[in-house]
């Protein structure tokens, strides 16, 4: 076993874009209008680190890993290129965005032939790696670790290095069980371990007892596992409804002996790469694509919506930019906020109003939108508009939606005559809505009623804003200004109408006429009058916005406001927290398309569910939870500065859901030991409303002295769990995967 390269393991050995990057070259590094300099990018030999060199003298070699990068984008795709870098240069440049709070790194190469060759190379190492299973990766981890802690790079390991390595991998060891290893490994009495002796410390290190037994228990053919043993473990354990030719399926894709495959036998290996691979992990196989009914209106279904989506962080002095509409929208977001005002020069801009936070022009705004809207879901984006400006600037405004989204933009209703419920997703593909004042009723579009009416186009979020003190204006000072008809006419099936009373609203407002209430409005309707909301919400679209006081763009919790059916349930994208797990967890399944269809019993009118109260209906599923958290692999360092540093890691099991739902249970914590702490803890959770259950995995840095520390979660609704012998991904608090890291169990739904 070497610890010299992978290049061979990249599947892209003798690649002419991979050699390009191998070999490397000179690229112009942008800042600023006035910082663009020349610096030297190559991939090392590792394949997955890149390292650039700085003209400073005595400056640490820069180097970023594959693994940071979330997405490489062709062109002056940023912000910063934009602006700083002449339109004719548009296919020499590049950006690479990073996961998490990374800024983006802007370049610019020599010809638009070399662009597009780091493009695709580094496009084509990133799909390489996102496409191995859990159990390469950890590979690759491990090995990474070794390579590190060679020291002199001389592919021989010694005690001291051995140690080094173990606190590397997040492990503690005393020095007589380091010895122990070492001496058991070291066959050639060397004082050093290399080539089989590594590969030997390499397994003895990564035998993973509970995989042992289960296998054991199974294994009946000679110590292998026939198709016959796996079809049982699959039946018996994971309750999968699998044939024996799915068994023989799995064996000839798993298994890397070729022996054992040629007479369709599993040996341990093959056995743990069935488990560790995107099919064996929690999350359903099946729920990884569009599976559900699209063909419901609009208001049947959750949609996953962002508050402030131009901020990247806090309201009142963050920075606003278009990279934080790109970034909402490739998670799958699919209503985003607009907060218009007059700008200089007649160009309406886009920030946050009497704040210190930046700006950002409309126009480009919604040149991202347009360039973003439909990269990650094929499905409707709706454009929430708080608009603020004059008449001027609201008729440019529409002009720049139209010319700029052209025909994505729906600019009347679907069909030729006047609709009496909402289009589905699946009707409004591709499509763009507006939402805001309309001057008129939509029949209008029909009959030739252009009729105008003075329309105030404060909005029931500045109504009912909470922020206290001069930041807000007086709702007396506020004044009344006329909607520009260009803008109205853009509003077709989400018109912004104020909310008194469910009884008004069905005898006033039409099916396309919608409401945004403030978080504390929603919950006290949610908690009171839970079944009228739900009715509502079977129509007619809601929109729940957090308070005007969450000044630092906390999150509410958006489960009852779901609970209530509401289906635009806005949250601050931009800040991590436990919210946002639970709003991606939501919106995991369906293909991270950005809808969810509500359960029937919300949808139909002859349902009267209440969250609150339950009572006998199709809502009550109930349902026992048994869920063993057997063990975690690999779990992140969190201070890497401090090299002896190691994590003491417990985990939290959370559900969310109704009331009566809500439950938590956690395991001790483990000493020293994030490469393979083993809890082997039973908990049980009694369900009632399983379709409305979500489950959160949280995995956390135990410390007697101060707050627990955040290592990573996976969340995902019940209804989406495999059942069984199950990993759990873990994702950072931005929501990335870590990519070596994760949790076993075992999952058991039985009915109560």
């Amino acid at each position: 076993m070497e610890l010299d390269g992978n290049l061979g393991k990249t599947g892209l050995e003798g690649d002419k874009d991979l050699q390009f990057l191998l070999n490397g070259g000179e690229l112009t590094k942008v800042k600023s209008e006035s910082w663009q300099k020349k610096r030297f990018f190559r991939l090392h030999e590792d394949c997955e680190t890149v390292w650039h060199k700085s003209s400073r003298l005595f400056k640490k070699e820069n180097t970023f890993s594959i693994n940071d990068i979330d997405s490489v984008r062709h062109g002056r795709e940023s912000e910063g290129l934009q602006k700083y870098i002449m339109d004719s240069l548009e296919e020499c440049c590049f950006s690479i965005i990073f996961k998490g709070k990374r800024k983006n790194l802007d370049l610019v190469a020599n010809s638009p032939e070399e662009a597009k060759q780091w493009v695709t190379g580094l496009e084509k190492i990133i799909t390489h790696m996102d496409n191995l299973n859990s159990q390469q990766k950890s590979e690759h981890w491990i090995i990474s670790c070794m390579r590190k802690a060679d020291k002199n790079g001389d592919n021989m390991m010694t005690l001291s290095e051995l140690k080094h390595f173990m606190r590397q991998i997040n492990t503690e060891v005393d020095d007589t069980y380091a010895a122990m290893l070492f001496e058991k490994c070291d066959t050639s009495k060397s004082g050093t371990l290399e080539g089989e002796e590594i590969k030997q410390f390499y397994e003895l290190l990564t035998s993973r007892q509970e995989i042992n037994e289960i296998y054991g228990k199974y294994a009946q053919t000679d110590g292998l596992m026939s198709a016959d043993d796996l079809l049982n473990f699959l039946r018996t354990e994971q309750r999968e409804s699998v044939t024996l030719e799915d068994a023989e399926r799995l064996i000839e894709k798993y298994e890397p002996n070729l022996t054992a495959k040629l007479n369709t036998l599993l040996t341990k290996d093959g056995f743990l790469r069935c488990l560790t691979h995107t099919e064996g992990c929690i999350l359903n196989p099946a729920h990884k694509q569009v599976y559900q009914d699209m063909s419901r209106p609009l208001s049947h279904y959750f949609i996953s919506s962002s508050h402030n989506t131009y901020l990247m962080e806090d309201q009142l002095k963050g920075p606003s930019s278009t990279e934080a509409y790109i970034r909402a929208l490739l998670k799958g977001c699919r209503c985003v906020e607009l907060d218009i005002w007059d700008g200089p020069n007649g160009e309406p801009l886009i920030y946050h109003g009497h704040t210190l936070t930046s700006k950002v022009l409309f126009r480009d705004v919604i040149k991202a939108i347009r360039d973003y809207a439909f990269k990650a879901s094929e499905y409707p984006v709706i454009l929430s508009l708080e608009n603020h400006c004059s008449m001027e600037q609201q008729k440019l405004m529409a002009h720049y939606m139209v010319s700029i989204l052209g025909s994505a933009l729906l600019t009347q209703p679907l069909g030729n005559e006047m609709p009496t419920a909402l289009p589905s997703p699946q009707e409004l593909k591709g499509r763009i809505l507006v939402k805001g004042k309309r001057l008129n009723k939509l029949d209008a579009v029909f009959n030739n009623n252009n009729v105008t009416v003075e329309a105030d186009t404060v909005s029931e979020e500045d109504e009912a804003a909470e922020v206290k003190g001069n930041e807000q204006k007086p709702k007396s000072e506020k004044s009344k200004i006329r909607l520009a008809k260009e803008l109205s006419d853009l509003v077709i099936y989400c018109k912004s109408v104020h909310f008194s009373t469910f009884e008004n609203s069905k005898e006033k407002h039409s099916f396309y006429e919608m409401s945004s209430f403030k978080e504390s409005k929603a919950k006290q309707l949610a908690e009171n009058a839970a079944t009228a909301f739900i009715r509502h919400n079977m129509e007619k679209l809601s929109r729940i916005y957090p308070a005007g006081s969450r000044t630092d763009s906390s999150n509410y919790n958006p489960v009852p406001m779901w609970n209530a059916g509401c289906q635009i349930v806005a949250l601050n994208f931009q800040t991590p927290c436990k919210q946002m797990d639970v709003n991606q967890g939501r919106f995991l399944p369906n293909g991270k398309c950005g809808y969810v269809l509500k359960p029937e019993f919300m949808r139909n009118p002859d349902f009267n569910f209440d969250p609150n109260n339950l009572s006998v209906g199709p809502w009550l599923k109930k349902t026992t939870l048994h869920i063993m958290v057997i063990s975690a692999q690999q779990l992140p360092k969190l201070n890497k500065d401090k090299p002896k540093s190691i994590v003491d890691p417990f985990v939290k099991v959370e559900i969310f859901g109704v009331p009566g739902d809500r439950a938590s249970e956690q395991t001790h914590h483990i000493n020293n030991n994030g490469f393979n702490p083993m809890w082997n803890k039973r908990y049980k959770f009694t369900v009632n409303v399983p379709e409305l259950a979500i489950v959160r995995f949280l995995v956390m840095d135990y410390d007697t002295a101060s707050a627990n520390d955040f290592i990573g979660q996976y969340t995902l609704p019940l209804t989406s769990m495999q059942m069984g012998y199950r990993h759990v991904p873990l994702l950072t608090e931005r929501g990335d995967v870590i990519p070596s890291a994760g949790l076993f169990v075992h999952v058991m739904l039985v009915d109560a």
